[in-house]
């Protein structure tokens, strides 16, 4: 296999950064958060950037990290679980029809999203009455979170079942699209919503605590990291764990949800066997170069040989279901979108909801200024990402969206 993809970076006194980002721009800011972690005495082998690499807190989004016997939790940040699902259906766009709105709406409500009531008992993007098909669901992790929130009473805070099956906010969608043979596919984008962020904040501000403990000093202190044996490593890796369970069946309800809705319009709607379910923000216990390690990928998806993953776009733009081609440079891995060009910020600055308009006339979605700064134009050239990564993944089918839900 060549493995010549990549531009490799040297980092004095640390491992080198391997970077599958030719012809896609990076931003200092992203480059020096590689090299702060690459000089992490634990840090094992190299770090792998996507071509989706940005700035993230703490550690870079589109980095995937290998440690041994520590982990970094930003590294894996605090939408824990994060990741994508998607399913073909057996309908075809030309059983669409030509005003999509009605669809639209009746997706949104189906599936609670966004965020008011500042996540609030009022918070419309939460359930007010929970369904039984996530009472049902919650049942089976409920004893785990009780056990969690044991070692770690602060958890018990957390929303949970009232937020199982709900999309979010900021970056989270979904979609129907249409594939290169005109078959309609679901697909959706969310994590593990309250609980998850709350578990990622309270194990970074302990790792915190646990730097200061030890007096270690690090190049930034959102790199706080937790050392195996420790109470708090174990805790994380437990609480974690619980996280991406959560995340997985989050994403399951909302597919049931979505299609339950869809099925008012198309009472004979089925999908197929061609369905992913895949995180990006998580970690697990790998083997890498002969070695067994703990790998954080944080915006980046696993994709050893065959393993299925999903590359969205943006609102306006085409994604892919891929398969992976196991590329052990990247610690087979690919990344998890387009990645953000510039911040939500500059993008509401540098584009009007004219611009916005045009670069979504042929997707049925919102137009306000509360998604603007999601605007197709605040994120990387989709297929720059994909040809900087052509050694990692193939592409099995290219979608293209019709409708999108944004939380």
């Amino acid at each position: 296999m060549d493995h010549s993809n990549f531009n490799t970076i040297s980092v004095e006194n640390g491992v080198p950064i391997k970077a599958w980002t030719k012809g896609v721009p990076v931003d200092a800011a992203a480059e020096q958060q590689l090299r702060n972690v690459a000089g992490l005495p634990f840090v094992f082998h190299h770090i792998a950037a996507m071509p989706d690499v940005h700035w993230g807190m703490g550690a870079t989004i589109g980095s995937v990290i290998a440690t041994r016997k520590a982990i970094i939790p930003a590294a894996v940040g605090v939408d824990i679980g994060c990741g994508m699902m998607a399913a073909r259906t057996n309908l075809s766009a030309a059983r669409l029809p030509d005003d999509l709105r009605s669809i639209r709406l009746a997706i949104e409500a189906a599936v609670p999203h966004g965020r008011t009531d500042n996540g609030g008992v009022n918070d419309r993007g939460a359930w007010g009455e929970v369904p039984q098909a996530a009472v049902a669901v919650w049942s089976s992790l409920s004893q785990d979170f009780t056990r969690l929130c044991e070692r770690t009473p602060t958890l018990a805070k957390s929303r949970t079942i009232h937020h199982l099956g709900t999309l979010g906010s900021g970056n989270h969608f979904i979609e129907l699209c249409l594939d290169e043979a005109d078959a309609v596919w679901v697909m959706l984008h969310s994590g593990s919503r309250g609980v998850g962020n709350r578990i990622g904040t309270v194990f970074i501000e302990l790792a915190k605590k646990e730097m200061e403990r030890f007096f270690v000093q690090l190049p930034d202190a959102d790199l706080a990291y937790l050392p195996q044996g420790t109470e708090h490593f174990a805790d994380y890796m437990r609480a974690v764990s619980w996280a991406q369970k959560f995340a997985r069946a989050n994403r399951r309800l909302m597919m049931d949800g979505v299609l339950a809705a869809l099925a008012q319009f198309f009472p004979d709607i089925e999908t197929d066997e061609m369905a992913v379910n895949c995180h990006h923000n998580y970690v697990d216990s790998e083997e890498h170069f002969g070695e067994t390690v703990l790998v954080t990928r944080k915006g980046a998806v696993r994709a050893r040989a065959g393993d299925l993953g999903i590359i969205p776009g943006s609102m306006g733009v085409r994604s892919f279901i891929v398969r992976g081609k196991g590329n052990p440079e990247s610690f087979c891995s690919c990344s998890h979108g387009a990645g953000r060009l510039m911040s939500r910020n500059q993008a509401t600055r540098q584009f009007s909801l004219k611009d916005h308009a045009v670069a979504t006339a042929h997707v049925e979605c919102r137009k306000d200024a509360g998604v603007l700064d999601e605007t197709p134009g605040a994120y990387k050239d989709i297929n720059a990402v994909m040809k900087a990564q052509a050694d990692l993944v193939e592409i099995v089918h290219t979608l293209r969206q019709v409708v999108c839900v944004k939380g």
